[in-house]
Formats: C-alpha cells, sequence, structure tokens
C-alpha cells in the first residue's frame, strides 16, 4: 500500500508519516474558532480603532526647530505610542502572512522574521490551530507538539538530527581535476534540464522514491543538490535525511550521516518532490530494472520497522531537548561504537583548558580575548613561535652587542597584546600538537616500511584526545596501532596509542591540515593542500578575514609541518612578522596569478622528472626531505570573471602538486570552487555540500593586531648601552637596608625563606604558584594561573580557594598590606617585599654595570662577584617531573643562561684589567657551568688562558671546546680566534685527544 510523505522538518519519525485522520474533534474547532477570533481581533480590529479613534499619529508636514523645542504633551505621548503600536501590528501581520505561506505550499520550515521571535510564534499557534480543520493540517500538523516550545528552539530541533555528527565530508575518491570546470558546467546543466523538464506526476498517496546516481568526474552526488532538483530549496535535504535515517540500504549500511550518502543508495522522498529521475512506487516500477525495483521495494518495507526503533531508543530528540539521546550519543564521530567506555574515559581525562569554568566567569573588570582562548592548536602554535622569536632575539642581541648588552628583558606586553598574550597561555594545547605531529609522522613512517603509499586525506577530526583520519576513498587495514573508524573512509587512533609514538626522522606528511571550527567536542581540521579545487569562503568582509587570518596564523605557526609557503593577498592586516620564512604578501590578484602558473608548470616539470605521481608519493621517498613542502594560497579578495576562470583552471591540478587555493566571495558563487563554505555573521561555519556546520575558528581584526604587535616587539631593537632596554622590569634594593621579608631561592634547588612549609599534600603547588608569581612582576591573570597549575582543566572554587590560600600563606606586611594583592587590570601580583633570587641576580648586574658600579671599579668587582656566587645550577633545578610545564612557554630558560654569561664576561674583564688570569679564568669556569654552549665564554677563556703562557692549558681547553663542538664543528668566530691563539691548534688538539 503506498504512503505518503510529509514535508514537515519538525518530524522526528524514521519513515513517512501516516496520513492524519479526517475525523476533527470538538476541541479542534473551538481552537479553531478562537483563534479565528484571535486573528481578525489583532489583523482587523487593531487597525481599525487606531484609525477611527486615535487617528493619524505623524506631523502632516516637515517638523520645524519650534516644533522640536515645544513641551511634550500628553498626545504627542500618544502619537508616539500610537507608532508603536502600528509598527507592531505591521510585523505581526508579516508573520501570519509567512507562516499561511508556509502552510499552504508545505515547504518545510517557515522563514524567519527579523527580531519577531515571540509575535511569529504567536502567529504560528494561532494559524497551526486555524488549518487543523482544513485541508492542509496534514502537512502542518507535525509541528502542533511544538507549539509551547520557543520559535528558535523549533527551528532549531531539525538541524541538530541532521548536523551532530561529523560525517564523511567528501567524496570516495578524487578523479582526474584536469575535467573539473567542464565536469561541474556538465552537473549544473543536466540538474537544471532534469529540474525544468520534470514535472510531478505523482498520484496523491504514492510514495517517491530517488536512487543516489555515481559520480561525474569529481562531483559526488549530495542531499543538498538532492533537495534543490527535487524540492526546490537545497535546505530542505534535512526531510530527506529524516525520512531516511538509519534505514538499512541495499548494500547493507544505513545513512547516520545527512553529508554521508553512497552511489546506489534508496532515498525515500517527500511528497511534493517532483523530477523526471524519481521513482514512484508502485505505478512507475517498471521504468526501472527489475534489480533496482527490487531494492526499493525491500527499502519500502524498512520504514516502520525503523519508525519503532525510533520511538524505543530515542523517540525525544524532536523535542527540542536532545542531549543525552540514543541518536546523539551514537552518530559523533568521536563516540565510535566500538569504544564508548573507553572515549569517556579519554574525555574526562583530557578536558580542553577552554571548556573549563573557569574560563567562562572571572569576576574581574575585563575580559580576555575568547576566540585566542578556544583555540587550542592555534594558540600552542603561536605562543611556540613567540618563545623562539623572543629567544632568537636574546641571542641575537648577545652575539651582535659591543662593549655591552642590548634588550636582555623583552619589552612587557600591556594593553590588548597582555591580553593576548594570557589568552595563548590558557588556551594553548602544546602536548595535543605533539601528539597529533607523533601520530602523522609515525603513520606516514610505518607506511613507508610497508611501502604503501600515503592516503590522501581530506580531514583530520581531533575528539577527546582520539584522531579521525578522514580518506578520500578506502586504503586498505591501517597500520598498527592505527584501527578502521566507522567506515572505511576513516583511520583512527586513540590517545593512549599516539602517546606511545615517538620522534621519527619523517617528513611531515599532511601539513596542510588547519583548522576550521568545533562540532560539539570534535575539532575539524580541513586539508587545504588535498582540495580538488579552489576551496571558496562566503560572508561579510569582515567575518572572511577573520577566517582567513585565523587560517594563516595557524599555517605558519603549527606544529605539525615542516616547510611551506603560504601567499596571502587581499589582507587588512600583514601578518607577515608572525613566521616570515613561511608568509608572503602579493599586492593583487594579478601578482598572483602569474607567481602561481610559474609554481604550478615548475611542480609538474619536478614530479615528472621525479617519476611521482603526486606529492604524496614523494614525502614518503628520497627526496621527502627537499621538495615536496606545500604551498597554500589565500585569497580573501574576491577575484572578477576572468581571473575566478584562471585560478580554477591552475586549481585544476593543484591538488596532485600540493597547492592549495581559499578564495573569498561575496556571493559564494565562485567559478571552480570544489567546496563551498560560508562564515556567518553568528560565527556559524556552514558547507551544506559537505554536511558542515561548525563554530568558526576565527582571528578578529583586533586581536590580529595585537599578535602582531607581540611578535614585532619579541624583534631585537639596537639601544645604546646604558638605555632603558638593559634595565629589569623589577630592582631590588640590595643594600643591607633592603633585606626583604620573603626570599625565594630558584636558582638552583628551590628554597624559601622568612616563611613556614605549608603543612599536608598542597604545598608542591602552592610553591610551584609562587614560583610562577616570582617569575612575573607585572602580574599574573587568575586564569592563566590556572590553566598553567591545572592544565586539564580546574573548576573557578578550586582555583579561587588557592589564591586565598596563597594569601594567608605569605601573609602581610608590617603596615598591614597583604603580600598578595590584585591591580587594577585583575591580575596577581607580588609585594616588593618578597624577592627571588633571580630579581636580586639581576638587580646586582644592572647595578655593577649600570648603577654605582659604573663610577667605581671596586664596587663594580663586588657586585659581579656576589652576583656570580648566586648561581647554583639551573632555575629550579629539583622540580618534580610532573610539574612545571608552563616553563615551555616561558623564556627564561634562555634569560638565565645569558644573564650569568653576561655577569661572567664582566668578571673576567674586571680581573683581566689587572692581569689576574686565573681570576678570570674561575670566573669563566663558574659561568660556563650555567651557560655551557656560550661562544663568547669559550673565547674569553682562550684569551685568559692564553694570557697566562701556559700553552699545555691551552690545549687542552682547546680540546675540551672541540670535543663539545661535536659533529657541528667549531664555530667559524672561535675557529678564527685558535688560529690567531694557537696556530698548530689542529694537531695540538688530536694530540692531546
Amino acid at each position: 500500500m503506498a504512503r505518503s510523505s510529509s514535508s514537515s522538518t519538525g518530524s522526528n519519525s524514521r519513515r513517512t508519516p501516516q496520513p492524519l485522520p479526517r475525523q476533527r474533534s470538538a476541541g479542534d474547532f473551538v481552537k479553531a474558532f478562537f483563534a479565528l477570533v484571535a486573528l481578525l481581533v489583532l489583523l482587523v480590529a487593531v487597525p481599525g480603532a487606531l484609525a477611527t479613534q486615535l487617528g493619524w499619529p505623524l506631523p502632516t508636514g516637515a517638523p520645524s526647530m519650534d516644533w522640536l523645542q515645544q513641551e511634550i504633551t500628553v498626545d504627542t505621548f500618544l502619537n508616539v505610542l500610537t507608532v508603536v503600536v502600528w509598527l507592531a501590528w505591521a510585523q505581526f501581520t508579516a508573520c501570519v502572512l509567512v507562516e499561511v505561506k508556509a502552510a499552504v505550499s508545505g515547504v518545510g520550515v517557515p522563514g524567519r522574521v527579523p527580531g519577531a521571535g515571540p509575535s511569529q510564534l504567536l502567529a504560528r499557534q494561532l494559524i497551526a490551530a486555524l488549518l487543523l480543520v482544513t485541508a492542509t493540517a496534514a502537512s502542518f500538523a507535525p509541528g502542533l507538539a511544538q507549539l509551547g516550545q520557543s520559535l528558535e528552539g523549533n527551528q532549531k530541533a531539525p538541524s541538530a538530527a541532521a548536523q551532530q555528527t561529523p560525517g564523511t565530508l567528501f567524496g570516495q575518491e578524487q578523479q582526474s581535476a584536469a575535467q573539473t570546470a567542464s565536469a561541474i558546467a556538465e552537473q549544473a546543466a543536466n540538474a537544471n534540464a532534469q529540474a525544468e523538464a520534470g514535472s510531478s506526476t505523482a498520484k496523491d498517496g504514492d510514495t517517491k522514491y530517488y536512487r543516489i546516481q555515481p559520480p561525474e568526474g569529481r562531483h559526488h552526488d549530495s542531499l543538498w543538490e538532492i533537495a534543490e532538483r527535487h524540492l526546490g530549496d537545497g535546505r530542505r535535504y534535512k526531510e530527506i535525511y529524516q525520512l531516511n535515517k538509519d534505514r538499512e540500504q541495499p548494500d547493507g549500511s544505513r545513512l547516520s550521516e545527512a553529508s554521508l550518502i553512497r552511489p546506489g543508495w534508496i532515498m525515500e522522498m517527500p511528497a511534493d518532490a517532483h523530477g523526471g529521475d524519481l521513482v514512484e512506487m508502485p505505478d512507475e516500477a517498471p521504468k526501472v530494472s527489475e534489480e533496482v525495483q527490487r531494492q526499493i521495494s525491500d527499502y519500502s518495507k524498512s520504514g516502520d520497522h525503523q519508525q519503532g526503533a525510533g520511538r524505543q531508543g530515542g523517540g525525544q530528540q524532536g523535542g527540542g531537548s536532545g542531549s543525552g539521546s540514543v541518536d546523539r550519543d551514537t552518530a559523533h564521530i568521536s563516540v565510535p561504537p566500538q569504544r564508548p567506555a573507553e572515549q569517556g574515559q579519554q574525555g574526562d581525562q583530557q578536558a580542553p583548558p577552554q571548556a573549563t569554568p573557569a574560563a567562562e566567569s572571572d569576576g574581574f573588570s575585563f575580559g580576555l580575548p575568547e576566540a585566542l582562548i578556544g583555540a587550542p592548536l592555534l594558540a600552542a602554535g603561536l605562543l611556540g613561535a613567540l618563545g623562539r622569536r623572543r629567544r632568537a632575539a636574546l641571542w641575537q642581541s648577545a652575539m651582535g652587542a659591543i662593549g655591552g648588552r642590548r634588550g636582555m628583558e623583552p619589552p612587557t606586553p600591556t594593553g590588548p597584546a597582555a591580553d593576548a598574550q594570557d589568552a595563548l597561555l590558557i588556551g594553548a594545547d602544546p602536548e595535543g600538537v605533539r601528539l597529533l605531529d607523533l601520530s602523522l609522522r609515525g603513520l606516514a613512517a610505518a607506511l613507508g616500511e610497508q611501502s604503501r603509499p600515503l592516503p590522501t586525506v581530506y580531514a583530520a577530526w581531533l575528539s577527546n584526545g582520539d584522531l579521525h583520519l578522514q580518506l578520500a576513498q578506502p586504503a586498505g587495514k591501517p597500520p598498527t596501532p592505527w584501527q578502521l573508524g566507522q567506515d572505511q573512509t576513516f583511520w583512527m587512533l586513540a590517545r593512549a596509542d599516539a602517546e606511545q609514538y615517538e620522534d621519527v626522522d619523517t617528513a611531515a606528511p599532511y601539513p596542510g591540515l588547519v583548522s576550521l571550527g568545533t562540532l560539539d567536542d570534535s575539532r575539524l581540521l580541513m586539508n587545504l593542500e588535498s582540495v580538488p579545487g579552489i576551496v571558496s569562503l562566503s560572508g561579510t568582509e569582515q567575518d572572511r578575514a577573520a577566517v582567513f587570518a585565523s587560517v594563516a596564523a595557524e599555517l605558519a605557526t603549527n606544529g605539525w609541518s615542516d616547510r611551506m609557503t603560504i601567499t596571502l593577498v587581499g589582507f587588512g592586516q600583514d601578518l607577515t612578522p608572525l613566521a616570515p620564512n613561511r608568509l608572503r604578501h602579493l599586492d593583487d590578484i594579478e601578482a598572483l596569478i602569474e607567481t602561481m602558473e610559474a609554481e604550478t608548470r615548475q611542480r609538474r616539470g619536478a614530479l615528472g622528472a621525479a617519476g611521482h605521481d603526486s606529492v604524496l608519493t614523494g614525502r614518503t621517498g628520497p627526496a621527502q626531505h627537499t621538495r615536496w613542502a606545500p604551498h597554500l594560497v589565500l585569497l580573501a579578495a574576491e577575484p572578477d570573471a576572468d581571473d575566478a576562470i584562471k585560478l580554477a583552471e591552475l586549481a585544476a591540478d593543484a591538488s596532485r602538486l600540493g597547492i592549495g587555493y581559499l578564495v573569498g566571495t561575496e556571493s559564494g558563487d565562485l567559478p571552480g570552487a570544489a567546496w563551498q563554505m560560508e562564515i556567518t555573521t553568528e560565527g556559524k561555519l556552514l558547507a551544506p555540500l559537505l554536511g558542515l556546520e561548525l563554530d568558526a575558528q576565527r582571528l578578529p581584526m583586533e586581536q590580529q593586531r595585537a599578535v602582531v604587535d607581540l611578535f614585532s616587539d619579541a624583534d631585537p631593537e639596537p639601544s645604546s648601552d646604558n638605555g632603558p632596554a638593559n634595565r629589569p622590569p623589577f630592582l631590588v634594593d640590595v643594600s643591607e637596608q633592603g633585606r626583604p621579608a620573603v626570599y625565594a631561592r630558584l636558582v638552583g634547588p628551590y628554597e624559601i625563606i622568612g616563611l613556614e612549609t605549608p603543612d599536608g599534600d598542597r604545598s608542591p603547588l602552592m610553591h610551584e604558584a609562587l614560583a610562577l608569581l616570582l617569575l612575573h612582576r607585572e602580574g599574573v591573570h587568575p586564569r592563566v594561573l590556572s590553566s598553567a597549575l591545572w592544565p586539564r582543566g580546574v573548576t573557578e572554587d578550586v582555583r579561587d580557594a588557592l589564591i586565598e590560600r596563597l594569601r594567608t600563606w605569605l601573609g602581610t606586611d608590617p603596615d598591614g598590606a597583604g603580600r598578595l594583592g590584585t591591580d587594577d587590570t585583575g591580575r596577581l601580583t607580588l609585594a616588593r617585599t618578597v624577592v627571588s633570587d633571580l630579581d636580586v641576580l639581576r638587580s646586582l648586574y644592572h647595578e655593577a654595570t649600570q648603577g654605582r658600579g659604573a663610577g667605581s671599579r671596586q664596587v663594580r668587582g663586588r657586585l659581579l662577584t656576589d652576583a656570580l656566587v648566586l648561581v647554583r645550577g639551573p632555575l629550579l633545578a629539583d622540580r618534580s617531573a610532573g610539574r612545571y610545564g608552563w616553563l615551555t612557554h616561558e623564556i627564561i630558560d634562555a634569560q638565565l643562561p645569558l644573564l650569568v654569561a653576561d655577569i661572567g664576561l664582566a668578571l673576567s674583564a674586571f680581573h683581566l684589567e689587572r692581569d689576574r688570569a686565573e681570576k678570570a679564568i674561575e670566573a669563566l669556569t663558574a659561568a660556563l657551568g650555567s651557560a655551557p654552549g656560550d661562544e663568547r665564554l669559550w673565547n674569553e677563556l682562550l684569551r685568559a688562558t692564553h694570557a697566562t703562557g701556559d700553552d699545555d692549558r691551552l690545549k687542552r681547553v682547546a680540546a675540551d671546546l672541540v670535543a663539545r663542538s661535536g659533529a657541528r664543528g667549531v664555530p667559524p668566530r672561535t675557529e678564527a680566534l685558535l688560529d690567531e691563539l694557537l696556530p698548530t691548534w689542529r694537531s695540538a688538539v688530536t694530540a692531546v685527544s
């Protein structure tokens, strides 16, 4: 018996809804009567009363200045109120018209009238009650069960069921890219011809079916396009999904995600579907083969069974909650059916820092950039790159200084830059980046050992610590410890297995992976390098720029790639300071096309000469470290028609060559675009054809400026020897009168003088918190403190309890002021009476070289000697291996050796002025204990040893230096110095060793 299909998106059944009974109850007629009365009153009586009783409220002529200066009377107030009522009536009337049109036409969920949430909900209720006794009620009634819910809830419920899961985003295989433009044009022409020629010949009550077509070129059938061709609106793909969800297909699999459809599958269609390639059962069954007829017949019988299963497992999903339903839990990639319990445990253990309650509300007067806090991979890349930049600046300043140090202390960020740095510290997930890199390189190494090629990866999902790779097509069984995921196109690696990987010497296999956003607990990384054509991004210019900046910043600083070139065109903010070796800006699209034409020709030739079919093959061969770095083009400015065609031609073969294109567009209609995405003003990243609706990862303009300022300020700038660049951020009174109340020894084993050791297991945590505060005298944001001490997350009450214990432990000064305070920005600061030996060390060196010691040789010698005595070893030498992970984000590990080296050099020069070579050697040897790799110390040690006149001793020092240099060899300047001081050093070193 034929069944009719409902077009309502609000239905939760797994099959086509049965027709509503024709009988109407007395209550239905009563509701309809009162609904009609209410509509007449609101639509007719209200405007009639306004027109007859109050009249026209607006002035008949243009107001003058005298009119504006008149006193506001009761009539004026009534006129203003009348205008407001007229506007409310007009808005409600528009809502009624929209709801009536949707109910009569049966085209899914009605459109939204801007700003009319309650009004449109009331209109929907009245129209539904009125139409309940009419012929159109059959198509509208499924929404009646939700009349008590909000308008927004009614609209979002269908999409929640259709898009909960990161589905198989992309096609099953990548065809010849050279035919891209013609294949897309031909497919569009066929679709238009079918839509125009097809007309609905279905009889009322017959059920229509559609059979998924095989791909043409690189174009694959999708629910969006099916809905667009046969329902007139691509957004109605959710209705098709709901009708067919979880029903068994001819190949034995089931539709579990809106984007995961395969050729040969059967789709039951809504009743108003039309088009020449639809099949009606049973009337039009003879138009298809017996095999297809049998498949459709078998498929039609699965509806009743599926509806029963849906009621048993998750019948409440359509009600709006959806949380905890069977559909939601079993649909996620992050919770594969074969290991739900283990996934849940890992999710509890590895909660991302940005998801902690402490990250949501702090009670302080200012906030931090949530876009950076919510982007752990981007934040980790930026923080790591910033640390490397600051370390490099320190070494450049040290090695390039003449007669004095420049830039020992990088400038302390303030304002937006300080907030951006705090956000990076809170949001960064360096461990996640490390595991992602190890996993990808380990996979490449394992495949290389098996002489298997790298599969083409379209995307990666990070879900509760697990990594899911989405392949372009099935590639067989993955190497151990990888496993097959939810189907043959997913390879999955559990976090516990990833932690067992070790570093391998292999090229990064997928450097083009970049974060786009999140769906629930899953983070999507798209492989821009593998896209078979252009990826287009539509939306407003400001929203597009924020997405482009995020993509560019992560590609430039990520930790899972070796080398790449990122070409930027049309960016408002120059991002080059983030990674000058990777990022480059071009002025316009013309320069881009000229550059990419040459690049494309060069890569094609290189691949042909190497005998490789793609860059993936090259990355696993002998040339893996030399040739196959990706080139990713980010074009934020929309190209004109001619330029768009040229880019499409260049991109036709791009994925094979390791070139990716992300192009912005206002309209979303870009020739040759293989994948289309849209960024909304609400921060949603939509890709209907790919089945995506993500919370987009963005880097807005103000945060771009703040991040760029951090990197620009990290670069060394020339300054005078006595300039402010040498001044430490916190100076201590090093005289006898400056004795601190609390003294912490950090350089070497950690000791605290002036405080009793806290009792219990909290002592290590409180010591670590105090060390963090001592290393940041400018202040520490409470969220930075909590993310440093509890990198896996912590609740706000636990963090606040620790801060209060710190206040109590540190106590107060004699004047009653607390030693742990809060500044105007909400950051935690220490009183000047709480001092560390690192503060004293910096202050002694500053005083010796720029203070009292600058004018007194005797004072300088005493201060430098006192400073060198303070050095008892590396920073926090006895710290626990499980703590102080935040030190990896600091540059103190580079600052301290340079500071000790400066002190040793200054004290050596002090002694050599009086020909005390032995004293100079003693000072240099002590400094080398903390800075063994500082070339300046070795050079001065060679000079001081030469000053003793003991050639044998000089030979031993040279031999020790050569041995320490290892395979890198002696640095050029040191080699030149040895040639000067000991011309026979090469043979002498061999004889000594």
